[in-house]
């Protein structure tokens, strides 16, 4: 039999015709991918894209990795059952064993880990369950911004759902504070409300069954937690003997720059749930949680496919690249980069109104500077003095050189000097659009989806990550220019007609074509991507 490629537009019409309305990533990316190797997708019909999204995360080493691959045959060739239930099986007692030897220290030494269904939202569900049958307490303290699943549990605890179980608290941000002062102020003032919720009799918040965080709220936009912050909640919960839930699905594994995101903080969290990247790009789910929580009955919490043998055997072998190879240590120092470039492009077009991010999780606020300032504490920069919030704040690896100094922000917040441009979630999409039509996929996320959010793979090389630079420059010029035309046709003008021609030269009317993905760079070998090979190195939901 000849097997052909599909006809790109009929696969895409016949899922409009037979999929839910739900579907989100084949909205945003009408593409069909036919083959990838690392960095590298490519489509049926024959362009190939740069994959910033990488499964939401969950492709911590790219797609189709050769160590990924072989543990995968490995299993497959053997005979081995691939579906066991909770049976113990020598691939499940390998990926146990690695996964231990990369856990915190201070929890390694007494965990526990139960395998839940294959989704994150899954683990999360669990954690639940564990803190309140350890505590018989019910509550949940969890964040405003928030994102833990779409389970009815999981939305429970995320910030976009309210229920009379779950006390919502204020997650400290610079950029959009809610106290309207950001740094290690703000952190305060988020910490010292916690502590006041828990204290306060009156306060109509009982001591609950666990606290659930992200150490980077993701779907929230990509808002690293402070560490010092962090510390401080560990040390909250901890005095009050309420476990404390870090969320490491998109965060684990080596993303933030460190294995754990907790690690930052140097905090040993009670509870750990992980999903994404720790299977390796199948799907799987645990939950890792102190000894002395386990006090489940025998089918407390079980599902189906908490046996998936390919999927520990992925993961396995992905947890063990990551740690012998460092990769941890080379997202820090390659995402610190990309922020420093990334930082530099917001200074040319003021539409980009925060650059933020740990690691290679890296997200980029869209604003529109000709729509005025936003209500005070609110948004961020432009100020009443027309200087950039930014200029006090910036960062490297995600750590704002303000936290830890007592005068960081001083005179800033609810007097009138911080009043951010609105958030301009158009703006956002429309970056989005125009960087697929380069060949660079991103995705959204944030409060308003106004976050252009990239999540590459731990295996980027440097000249990958300067391909997918100069994709975004040229992707956000083209934006800036599109953006100011219009306004100037209400009869403003704005900073965005700053933007250099010549990056705005040359993008216009490109949709379809092949030349729209050819980085402004060449390709590291000096070819072309539709002569290069696939180098080997979808919105953001619990996988």
């Amino acid at each position: 039999m000849v097997v052909t490629e599909p006809v790109p537009e009929s696969v895409l019409r016949r899922q409009t015709a037979r999929e839910s309305a739900a579907r989100t990533c084949a909205r945003a990316l009408p593409i069909v991918p036919v083959r990838a190797r690392g960095l590298t997708i490519e489509g049926a019909d024959g362009r190939r894209y740069l994959d910033c999204l990488a499964g939401a995360g969950a492709l911590a080493l790219g797609h189709n990795h050769p160590v990924v691959l072989e543990a995968i045959r490995g299993v497959l060739d053997s005979g081995a059952p691939l579906q066991v239930l909770d049976l113990a099986t020598p691939v499940k007692d390998a990926f146990v064993t690695e996964l231990f030897r990369t856990l915190p220290p201070g929890l390694a030494g007494r965990a526990r880990v139960q395998f839940c269904g294959p989704a994150g939202t899954d683990a999360v569900e669990a954690a639940l369950k564990l803190v309140r049958a350890a505590t018989g307490r019910t509550g949940v303290l969890a964040f405003t911004g928030a994102y833990h699943g779409m389970t009815a549990g999981s939305l429970e605890v995320s910030g976009g759902a309210g229920d009379v179980r779950v006390a919502r608290l204020p997650f400290p941000q610079d950029y959009r504070c809610p106290f309207g002062v950001g740094g290690e102020r703000g952190a305060e003032l988020a910490a010292r409300w916690t502590e006041s919720v828990l204290d306060d009799p009156k306060s109509g918040v009982p001591r609950p069954a666990g606290m659930i965080l992200e150490p980077v709220q993701g779907e929230g936009g990509v808002i690293p937690a402070p560490d010092a912050w962090l510390r401080r909640m560990r040390q909250i919960t901890a005095d009050r003997s309420i476990p404390l839930i870090a969320d490491e699905v998109q965060t684990g594994v080596g993303r933030t720059g460190a294995f754990w995101a907790v690690e930052h903080s140097g905090i040993t969290p009670d509870v750990m749930v992980l999903s994404k990247a720790v299977g390796g790009s199948l799907p799987l789910a645990v939950v890792v949680y102190r000894d002395d929580l386990d006090v489940w009955q025998p089918g407390a919490h079980a599902g189906t496919f908490r046996g998936n043998q390919l999927a520990m055997a992925a993961g396995t072998a992905t947890l063990a690249f990551v740690r012998e190879n460092g990769l941890a240590d080379r997202a820090a120092v390659l995402g610190a980069r990309m922020l420093s470039r990334l930082r530099g492009l917001a200074e040319e077009f003021p539409c980009m109104g925060d650059v933020r991010g740990r690691g290679l999780m890296i997200g980029v606020e869209m604003v529109d500077p000709e729509a005025g300032c936003g209500s005070v504490g609110s948004q961020e920069p432009g100020r009443v003095d027309g200087t950039r919030a930014a200029d006090d704040f910036h960062a490297v690896g995600g750590v704002h050189e303000g936290d830890g100094n007592p005068e960081a922000g001083a005179g800033d917040g609810i007097d009138g000097a911080h009043r951010p441009f609105p958030v301009a979630p158009a703006l956002a999409l429309a970056l989005q659009r125009e960087c697929l039509r380069r060949g660079l996929i991103v995705g959204l996320g944030g409060r308003h989806a106004g976050v252009v959010r990239l999540l590459p793979p731990l295996t980027i090389t440097d000249e990958q990550a300067e391909a997918v630079l100069d994709r975004l420059a040229d992707a956000t010029a083209a934006v800036a220019a599109s953006h100011t035309r219009g306004t100037a046709r209400k009869g403003r003008t704005g900073p965005a007609e700053q933007a250099g021609p010549a990056r705005q030269a040359g993008h216009e009317g490109q949709a379809g074509r092949p030349e729209a993905n050819r980085p402004s760079r060449p390709d590291p070998l000096g070819r072309p991507p539709e002569q290069a090979p696939c180098q080997s190195g979808l919105a953001d939901r619990k996988t």
